[in-house]
């Protein structure tokens, strides 16, 4: 890597921690009027940990994306910040502390990946196997003794008091599966059968992927009551099929089959058809009292509103009234502090980390690589605008988490993982031939 991108990409880093260190004594000056007394551990906690990913991110991807790294440290430390002022208003599940520590662990798994992982393209040769992890992964919590049912949806799997939720992982090895499946398979998937208006629409005997997928998605909707990872699955799994195969009739399939399959399965099972009637009428006393009903979604959006343009400012508003505002809604307690402003500069930061995936899915050098980028890329904006999107009551709820904001331990080490991937992918792109760097060495000798 270049001097100057090291010390730019340093320099970056730096802001990003400074920027989580002044939030974070904005939050004691409003509660205490005084700098937080554990300023300084949390400061070098995370500036410590970061600091240690950048020195493995320089040692072992030299040419990675420079802005990755200081982007997704941005974000995990706001979500730190919040956790923290959430936890100091009165919340007892909440914990910075924690969630600091699973930082740390996340960090741990973003250097083992890019140590062990120095050809990413070796994934492609395990397209079945990570298939298999990712089904097994994805049905798990349904295992008798083995899997916890947790404010009403089944997706845990405990060891004594720990508990771990599998899809957070399942969906990388999905991911992996579908770029490698779609790469040796797009030439058939691509090709036509009848017209339909101005569709081409595709063969039925190509269906079978599709169908197979949309299946599992809708099981995992009935059985585990996971709206989320189901409309996560089947969502990457069709972009990823148009990503390959660049005919939009897969796309409209995919929306009318999920679209139709949930439709039917708010018919038939109650859990579905209550998020539905939250979703439709979370004004609704009735719905508002109800266990699992939509006093969690109507304080979220109390509050949001209650934040207006410029927030409440950090620590003066009441995300203690919104339940699981430290995990489910802790973007409803950003809106209420940071106001629409602070919002939006989060989903911009979002959406940089996005376009950067999807600039290294454009530059990778062979297909394989063009669609897993593509695919983790878009996995995390997809989840990004269903949790949002829930929040502000776009769509119904599902139960997943802000990505490295929210408190919870699987999915921040999930997302540091997909990181990594994004991260050893970009080098590879990145990294100039062999020769061309042989050169650049001359040159460097001849102009000393």
């Amino acid at each position: 890597m270049p001097a100057k991108r090291r010390v730019a990409q340093l320099v970056m880093l730096a802001f990003a921690v400074l920027i989580v260190m002044v939030a974070y004594a904005n939050v004691g000056l409003a509660i205490d009027e005084q700098i937080p007394s554990g300023m300084l551990t949390y400061g070098l906690g995370l500036g410590g940990l970061m600091l240690a990913a950048y020195l493995v991110l320089a040692r072992f991807a030299p040419w990675a994306d420079p802005l990755l790294l200081p982007l997704v440290t941005l974000v995990n430390g706001i979500g730190l910040v919040m956790i923290y002022r959430i936890e100091r208003g009165g919340e007892d599940l909440a914990s910075a502390t924690n969630q600091l520590i699973m930082t740390g662990a996340g960090v741990v798994l973003f250097t083992v990946t890019l140590i062990a992982l120095r050809d990413h393209r070796a994934l492609q040769r395990l397209t079945y196997t990570s298939g298999f992890i990712g089904l097994f992964l994805l049905v798990s919590p349904l295992i008798p003794g083995l899997g916890k049912e947790i404010n009403g949806a089944r997706i845990w799997i405990g060891f004594g008091p720990a508990t771990i939720q599998p899809a957070e992982f399942a969906k990388l090895a999905l991911v992996v599966f579908f770029a490698g499946y779609l790469v040796a398979k797009r030439d058939v998937l691509a090709l036509a059968g009848r017209r339909l208006l101005f569709i081409d629409l595709p063969r039925a005997r190509d269906l079978g992927p599709v169908l197979i997928t949309w299946g599992v998605s809708l099981g995992v909707l009935v059985m585990q009551k996971d709206l989320g990872s189901s409309l996560l699955l089947f969502g990457t799994f069709i972009v990823m099929l148009y990503i390959a195969t660049q005919r939009t009739s897969w796309v409209l399939i995919g929306i009318l089959l999920f679209v139709g399959g949930a439709f039917v399965a708010s018919q038939l099972f109650d859990h579905v058809q209550q998020r539905i009637d939250v979703w439709l009428n979370p004004e609704n006393d009735e719905l508002f009292r109800k266990v699992g009903g939509s006093e969690q979604l109507m304080q979220g959006l109390f509050a949001m509103g209650a934040g207006g343009i410029l927030g409440t400012g950090l620590g003066q508003g009441h995300p203690s009234l919104i339940p699981l505002s430290f995990s489910d809604f802790i973007f409803a307690a950003v809106g209420e502090e940071l106001g629409l402003t602070g919002v939006m500069a989060i989903l911009m930061v979002y959406a940089l980390i996005v376009e950067r995936g999807l600039r290294t899915s454009l530059s990778a050098r062979d297909p394989f690589s063009k669609l897993l980028a593509g695919g983790l890329s878009f996995l995390l904006a997809w989840q990004v605008f269903i949790i949002v999107g829930g929040v502000t009551n776009l769509i119904p709820l599902t139960g997943l988490v802000t990505p490295f904001m929210s408190q919870g331990g699987s999915a921040l080490l999930a997302n540091w993982v997909l990181i990594a991937l994004l991260v050893r992918m970009s080098d590879a792109a990145r990294r100039p031939p062999p020769q061309a760097i042989q050169n650049e060495g001359l040159t460097q000798v001849f102009q000393r």
